[in-house]
This record gives structure tokens, sequence and C-alpha cells, in this order.
């Protein structure tokens, strides 16, 4: 009976070891929960202490308080840490509000967070300034981007869209409202036209027109026709749609002016226009030029997008531009568009100058990050933004079928812009029960 009971409990303890090991590969969730979570808390209780002192996150005691230890307390002097606030927990990892001492700012936490990951056995340590003298450690117990999982709570709204996942297990969203024009780079098979489809699906729920411009004769945006204002699919087309698009942001200004407005969203809700949100895909093929007479369209075309970028924002019209490579070799007025677009997506690219390309600007220290995106790992990028953070994303793996479906869902939600009324791409009315016909017709003959 002792020889059972033994073996009942060794075949228990190596069901549990398996049953945590498959948990620990195939639900990081659970496993970060019952087990990742509690060892994680007690690491960071008993070792905070030493942990800051070795990263050089600690200051010399005020006066008082040294002589309240020397003489009061009868102890040595130590040196004063950050003081923890609040330790919370989440499904990925551990947030940690931390008080700075006088002598401390967020730069110098954050200059040690790689020491901080491996003294407190994390995934990840990024820091997140909250107010004046505070700071949040993000902790991830695994990593969250290798099955990407948005939260349920990230939904479209007031031109915010959740497009990705942070390493820090938060969502990553373009907010048009604060930052207005953006550039999204990338190789082939990068993950830069999955990141464009998470766009698309998440404008295509709200009121916005949505404009597109795919010289690839419209293969990418042409299957979301149901949800776009106005589509070009040459560059011929598109300088045409761009000149309409100034010719509207004109307008615009005249009703700012008229209601003494400095931009569309202090206008009043009756009088206020839709926003505009133009999609570049492939930015290259509106440079580049083979001819006199395509030389000419070209200077259109960037002088359009260099005044879209620079005034469009009061008037709501937002530029999403994307390419392979975007820098000075494509010509006169490249690096000047560039310059206006504020938010900066970098996917895996072919090399270093095109990394430097889109980051270096912004946040230098981004760019060899960039470099090191693995390619069995498309949908991985660095996202910044004009205060010079950084960060790892991914966006999630949505079909294009999906995204179709959901523009049809909404199409519904195509504002009535009567400038853009000509370029409107035709949408075939669906017949309820038609299916294609699997019967290859043949000719007649005499």
């Amino acid at each position: 009976m002792a020889d059972l009971t033994v073996w009942v409990e060794a075949t228990g303890a190596l069901a549990g070891a398996g049953g945590l090991g498959y948990a620990k590969a195939r639900a990081p969730r659970v496993y970060w929960s019952l087990v990742g979570k509690p060892l994680t808390v007690g690491r960071f209780t008993l070792r905070y202490r030493s942990t800051m002192d070795v990263c050089g996150l600690t200051v010399q005691p005020s006066g008082l308080r040294a002589f309240m230890a020397r003489n009061v307390a009868r102890r040595e002097v130590q040196p004063v840490p950050p003081k923890v606030r609040r330790v919370r927990g989440t499904s990925t990892g551990l947030r940690v509000t931390l008080r700075l001492p006088a002598g401390l700012e967020p730069a110098d936490v954050i200059a040690s967070t790689e020491r901080l990951r491996h003294a407190w056995g994390v995934h990840s340590v990024t820091v997140a300034p909250v107010k004046p003298g505070f700071v949040e450690l993000r902790m991830t117990g695994y990593d969250v981007l290798r099955d990407v999982r948005m939260p349920a709570k990230a939904r479209p709204r007031d031109m915010v869209v959740p497009v990705a996942l942070r390493e820090d297990g938060t969502p990553f969203e373009r907010d048009y409202r604060a930052v207005p024009m953006a550039l999204t780079l990338g190789a082939n098979f990068s993950g830069k036209s999955m990141y464009q489809r998470n766009l698309i699906k998440g404008l295509a729920q709200l009121p916005a027109a949505l404009v597109g411009i795919d010289c690839k004769r419209g293969v990418e945006q042409a299957g979301y026709a149901p949800r776009l204002s106005a589509l070009a699919t040459d560059p011929d087309r598109a300088a045409d749609l761009l000149d309409v698009l100034l010719t509207e942001m004109g307008d615009r200004f005249d009703l700012l002016s008229l209601y003494g407005a400095a931009d569309l969203w202090e206008l009043p809700d009756e009088v206020r226009p839709v926003p505009v949100v133009v999609l570049v895909d492939e930015v290259a093929e509106l440079f580049l030029t083979s001819s006199k007479k395509e030389e000419e369209r070209r200077e259109r075309i960037v002088t359009a997008l260099i005044r879209l970028a620079q005034m469009g924002r009061a008037a709501g019209l937002y530029l999403e531009v994307c390419g392979q490579r975007f820098g000075s070799d494509l010509g006169r007025g490249a690096t000047m568009l560039r310059a206006q677009l504020t938010g900066r997506v970098v996917h895996r690219v072919n090399d270093k100058e095109t990394a430097e390309m889109g980051l270096k600007d912004v946040a230098p220290a981004a760019v060899p990050v960039a470099c090191q995106i693995p390619a069995d790992r498309p949908g991985t990028a660095v996202a910044t933004d004009a205060s010079g953070g950084w960060c790892r994303i991914r966006t999630p793996k949505v079909s294009r079928d999906e995204v179709i479906a959901v523009c049809r869902e909404h199409a519904h939600l195509v504002p009535d812009v009567p400038a853009l009324e000509p370029f409107r791409p035709y949408v075939p009315e669906p017949v309820a029960g038609q299916r294609p016909s699997l019967v290859k017709p043949v000719p007649a003959t005499e």
C-alpha cells in the first residue's frame, strides 16, 4: 500500500510538472497567472532595495534623514531608492509605480531597464513617466509579441485606431488628432500590408472619408472599395485626386475663418466636415519618372503631398504614407515631405539606410532595433512619436477577406463629400444567390 501511495504521488507530481511545462509553452497567460506572477512578486519584494542600489538608482539621503538614522535609529545610513507606491498584476506582467527621489529622473531608470529585467527574471521592462516625480515600470512576464492578442477593450473611437500590440502588453493606437501624419516603411513580407489592413479595418468603423492611392492598379486597396470615398490606381489619377483634395482643404480653411476656429474639431457639429484620411500604398510610385511629361506630373504630386502634410491637420486631412524605402534618392521634395510625417513605423528593412531614413531624425536609438527584426516574425516593427520615444510593436494577423467584409458591413458610413464623388470607386451590387459559373463557355462556330 505504501508503494502504491508513493507511485500515485510521483505520478501526480510528474503530471503537474508536465502540465505547467505545457502551459508555459502553449498558454503563457495561464502559466504567468499561476506561477510566474507570484514568483516575480516575491523576487521583486526581496531584491528591490539591493537591485536599485547595484543599478545606480539610489541617492544619498538628506541631512535630516542621515542625522535621524545615526542618532535616533542607531543604524548605518543607507542610500535611498525610489519609493514603491503601487504594485499591480496584469494578465501579461506587473505594473509598478515609483516615486523618484530628488536627484533621479526617468532617463536614469530607462537606462537601467535591461539590468532590471535580468535581476527580476522577466521578459522585458519598459518605463513610462506618469507625472512629474513618478514613473511606471511595465514588466512583461513572457513574450506577448509571439502570439498577438489584442485586448478586448481596444476598439476604434474618435479617430483613434488600435492597430498593434506593444511589447509591454498595451495596445498601440494610431491617434490621428495627436499625430496627424505618419510614415510606414518595410520590406516585402515584413508585415507592412498587414499593418495597413488593421488600420483600414479600424478606420472603416469610424465616420471618416477614406481616400486610397494605390498605383499598383489597385491590387491592394480595390477590395476595400465599398468603404472608400475615392480611389486612384495610377499616378495620373492620383495627381488629379490630390488637386481636388487641395481645393477641399482651401474650402475648409474658408469655413474655419468664417467661424473663427483654429481647426476642424472646434467647429459646431452641424457644420463640421468629416475628417479625410489619405492612404498612400507605395509612395515611390508617385516619385519615379521616365519622361519629361511624367516629371511635370511628379512635381504636381509632390507639391500637393507637401502642402497636405504641412497644412492638412487643421482642415481634418490626414496622411498615411507607406513604402519600402523613402529617402532623398527618390528626388527633390522627398526629404521635405518625410520631415512632415511625424509618426514613424518601421518594419523589417533590407538595409540600415532605410531604417535611418525612418528613425534617425526622430529616435536614433531605435535604428539598431529595427535592423535586428527577424524575418520569421512578420508584423513586428518599431514605432516612434515626436517626443523621441519608441517601442516594439506587432500587428495581429488579419486576412484580406476579413477587412473586405468589414468594409462592406460599414459601407453605409461612407460620407457625402461632393468633391470626391468623381473618384468614387465602382462597387457592383451583390446579387442574392448568384454564384460564379463553373462551366467554361465554348465559342459558337459556323
